[in-house]
């Protein structure tokens, strides 16, 4: 990052648009062109991927796949491959329902695939490059034999060579079915991508550090994970015991055998990050810290009481890979994590929502921010600024007003801080957009000044997440006031 510049945070799920979720259409060229007018050279956005387990983006069934609910179905109607009707019966207004997404989008992506033109000299490239073989692989085992991967015949579940083969032969038609959508998903993001950077703007997307049990990664890749001899975890990640949870947090997910990993000279960690170097123009890998040191759990334990800090890979997983890399290193960072983030030069990230505790060391405060970090107002794991302000008692309310109005008048800002949350999304933006962070990105909930009605996570719950969508445009209002303050300070 070698400017001072201002982004905007919004997933493509939560486009606005007429068919049930966010897209990769018409819809997210417009909000780009929006960013590049009013001065945003950065949209970041969650994992592209296809979700899974509580439609959970970080939790999927390929780290290496495109969400095919993001395929845009205007664009397949001017391919062919839909007709007028048939967009229309798939029109859903409202927050993204993944449960009728699950039951009807597959269903109409079938009917696409079935007037697709398999002899195209393009899509046969793309399936003879192996760019999703794993995954159609994985996918048309899922449609025909169910379960999980450990549950699948002694043959399958191990890749045996001919077990595949009959898969990939047995069931060509499902296994072209999800070829195909990621041919066409591939296809429109690599479009929308070429044209946001020809307006100026990059996209940064996100890494999540682990991948899920169930996955064609883990399917693929076993020798890479601590599993058992049934190819079943026998360490799983999670967090410790904190302040916010008195039994830590039990994520599930397998961890990696590092040892393992450096054997092979970490080729598929390192191909996976310049996979998405290449996917986008920077990337934030989320849960850093574990790549200092990680925390695992043994897989039949209930809580992450009882759990073991071991040693992760630390900058050798970066040897010869080179681009934009944000660390999230939130939560509990210790000495190792800050002289790895040295010894690489990633830039970390500082949150403003936790700032204003009282605590005059705070190291969220705007004044404390190096040059090298990236500030947020909130994440997506966070309230709103708007729905935080609204959740304090009037007493919590009065001293965190109190905190905010000091911190602006300590950078020489003047906005007043009424009663309304929104008042507080305006001085978190020039609090953000004054700080000496290299780049300052606000939550389009932030700039809109929604409440906790637009979060799109909390984190510890697996109902009723990841549902957040714009009901339109952002409005010209508050885009007009965010290009004022990013001129203003120099972004």
């Amino acid at each position: 990052m070698t400017e001072r510049s201002a982004g905007i945070l919004c997933h493509v799920s939560s486009l606005w648009g007429k068919y049930g979720i966010g897209s990769l259409g018409k819809e997210a060229y417009r909000f780009a062109k929006i960013l590049a007018k009013n001065g945003v050279k950065y949209w970041q956005i969650l994992p592209l991927v296809q979700t899974g387990f509580g439609d959970s983006p970080y939790q999927s069934v390929s780290c290496d796949s495109g969400n095919p609910y993001f395929i845009d179905l205007e664009t397949l109607k001017k391919e062919g491959l839909l007709t007028k009707e048939e967009l229309k019966a798939a029109e859903r207004k409202g927050e993204v329902d993944y449960a009728s997404l699950y039951a009807e989008r597959y269903d109409v992506l079938r009917t696409a695939y079935s007037r697709f033109f398999f002899d195209d000299p393009d899509f046969r490239s793309y399936v003879k490059s192996g760019a999703s073989e794993d995954y159609a692989l994985f996918m048309t085992a899922k449609q025909v034999y169910g379960g999980r991967f450990c549950d699948w015949s002694e043959e399958l579940k191990r890749r045996d060579a001919d077990a595949l083969e009959a898969l990939r032969t047995d069931h060509h038609e499902e296994y072209l079915f999800w070829q195909f959508t990621q041919y066409e998903f591939r296809k429109q993001w690599f479009a929308l991508k070429g044209y946001c950077n020809g307006l100026g703007i990059k996209i940064m997307g996100d890494l999540p550090l682990y991948v899920a049990y169930d996955s064609a990664d883990v399917w693929a890749h076993a020798e890479l994970f601590k599993l058992d001899k049934d190819l079943k975890p026998v360490n799983v990640a999670g967090v410790p015991p904190d302040y916010f949870s008195e039994d830590g947090q039990l994520w599930g997910n397998p961890v990696y055998d590092w040892r393992a990993h450096e054997k092979e000279g970490f080729s598929w960690w390192k191909n996976r990050l310049r996979g998405a170097l290449e996917t986008f123009d920077a990337i934030r890998i989320d849960h850093f810290r574990g790549i200092d040191r990680y925390y695992e759990v043994d897989a039949d334990a209930e809580t992450a009481k009882k759990g073991v800090w071991q040693e992760g890979p630390k900058e050798k997983l970066f040897t010869g890979v080179s681009g934009e890399i944000v660390a999230e290193d939130l939560g509990t960072i210790d000495e190792g994590v800050r002289t790895l983030l040295t010894r690489l030069g990633f830039p970390g990230m500082k949150v403003l929502l936790f700032a204003f505790d009282g605590n005059p060391e705070n190291p969220y405060l705007p004044h404390a921010y190096p040059e090298n970090c990236v500030c947020y107002t909130g994440t997506h794991d966070n309230d709103t600024v708007a729905g935080y302000a609204a959740s304090l008692t009037p007493e919590e309310f009065i001293l965190f007003r109190s905190r905010v109005a000091g911190a602006l008048e300590a950078a020489g800002i003047m906005v007043p801080l009424k009663e309304d949350g929104k008042s507080f999304c305006d001085g978190f933006m020039h609090l953000a957009l004054a700080s000496e962070a290299k780049l300052a990105v606000l939550p389009i909930q932030d700039v809109l000044g929604l409440s906790n009605e637009a979060r799109m996570n909390r984190p510890g719950t697996c109902g009723g997440n990841w549902r957040f969508r714009l009901e339109c445009a952002p409005s010209a209002r508050a885009m007009k006031k965010l290009k004022k303050a990013i001129c203003k300070y120099r972004r």
